[in-house]
């Protein structure tokens, strides 16, 4: 039997590079940084200082007055992503059968802002001064919840929480979803809002982020050999994904097709990947079998690359296993070098950077690889964007606790 075919109708998002798709890929395609000193707080008593943050933000724009004051930012970003994405893909969800539409949006750390302010709040006021929507605020299923709520969709629903793979785990999920025949339209992604004191003070003393405070434009440097750790991002990516028939039937535009998913575990240690990439590998491998298509297709890899000394040479040793000699000849990029790395939200912000390349033929350039690391020897498309024709793609996503999320993309002829 056939498996049914998913295609992606609409795309939506809020990032450091820009707060919709458009602005997004404009900057992400021109090389620009959005590093800089954090301003949304004071981090003089933290030792990393810097962020990528989402600027000039507006959730009025897509949420009540009353719908923002109950809501943590991780929601509100959501929010405004998916109202991108279903006007993207000009759906009426009044005129759909919404028992069989659903929604699966991953977090990596929830109302994390929140649960800061509450605590505080708590340990100085008492317990009679926490806000009744503290928890609701809080738990990283509600940008899922809320998001049904809102559109009236009744089919799955739930949050994926694997780390920096959350996003990227919800759309392999509504895939698999939509293929088995449960769902015939999903909105899926990530979404993240970590950029507060607590979560920068944690994310420094494990060492997982850059410290180059001087330098915030240029510290995510991929593949570098100076590279010391990620730079925080924030934002979300939504899409609206359908079975193919369902969208065709419906007139629906058509950004792309996922003909392949793969997941996989390294077991091996909390924060670390092997340095053979060992996990990485599996997935990718998974996915190119999910797709049916042999490794030689594939032009294109859209790295998870975080700029972590361990985590940037696993992934292109796993590259190099899947692929072999063929790997030196497929582009790899890093959004990450721009954007910064939004956790829970990246693999969903970078599968629509990934659909975007297939689209236009552009693949985005990694910048900030001034001393490249001999271990890191393939092609990054450093600096300057390359125009290319394309017919698949890959996108990765790894996560702390070893989770491994590989998706293949197809270009609409």
């Amino acid at each position: 039997m056939n498996k049914r075919r998913v295609v992606v109708t609409g795309m939506g998002a809020i990032t450091p590079l820009g707060n919709d798709v458009s602005c997004f890929w404009e900057n992400l395609v021109a090389g620009k940084s959005a590093g800089g000193t954090i301003t949304r707080f004071d981090p003089k008593d933290i030792p990393c200082k810097i962020a990528c943050e989402v600027k000039g933000f507006e959730p009025s724009l897509y949420m009540t007055p009353r719908e923002v004051s109950k809501n943590d930012l991780f929601v509100q970003y959501a929010a405004a992503a998916a109202k991108m994405a279903t006007d993207d893909a000009e759906i009426n969800f009044s005129k759909l059968d919404t028992t069989r539409a659903g929604v699966i949006v991953g977090s990596g750390i929830g109302g994390i802002g929140t649960f800061e302010t509450q605590e505080k709040r708590f340990l100085e006021r008492g317990a009679h001064r926490v806000s009744p929507f503290f928890i609701t605020m809080m738990i990283a299923d509600m940008a899922s919840g809320y998001l049904a709520i809102r559109y009236g969709l009744k089919g799955p629903n739930y949050s994926t929480t694997s780390a920096c793979a959350s996003g990227a785990h919800a759309i392999l999920d509504s895939v698999l979803l939509i293929r088995s025949g449960m769902a015939d339209v999903m909105l899926t992604g990530g979404t993240e809002a970590p950029i507060v004191p607590i979560s920068l003070a944690g994310f420094s003393a494990n060492r997982a982020v850059s410290f180059k405070n001087d330098e915030p434009e240029s510290a995510s440097r991929p593949f570098d050999a100076t590279r010391d750790g990620f730079v925080m991002g924030e934002g979300a990516g939504v899409l609206v994904l359908e079975e193919m028939e369902h969208a065709l039937n419906r007139g629906a535009k058509i950004h792309a097709e996922i003909v392949g998913v793969g997941a996989s575990a390294d077991a091996y240690h909390i924060t670390a990947p092997p340095e053979n990439g060992e996990g990485a590998a599996l997935a990718m491998q998974n996915t190119l079998k999910d797709a049916e298509i042999p490794p030689e297709e594939i032009q294109f890899i859209n790295a998870h690359a975080t700029s972590t000394p361990t985590g940037d040479i696993a992934e292109v040793n796993a590259v190099k296993t899947v692929f072999g000699k063929q790997a030196y000849d497929i582009f790899v990029t890093a959004n990450k070098s721009e954007m910064g790395h939004l956790l829970g939200a990246a693999g969903a912000v970078e599968a629509i950077a990934t659909i975007m390349s297939l689209k236009t033929g552009i693949i985005p350039p990694t910048i900030n690889i001034k001393q490249p690391d001999p271990k890191c020897d393939l092609n990054f498309v450093p600096d300057k964007a390359i125009k290319t024709e394309l017919a698949y793609a890959v996108s990765n996503s790894f996560g702390f606790g070893g989770h491994n999320i590989s998706l293949v993309f197809k270009k609409m002829q």
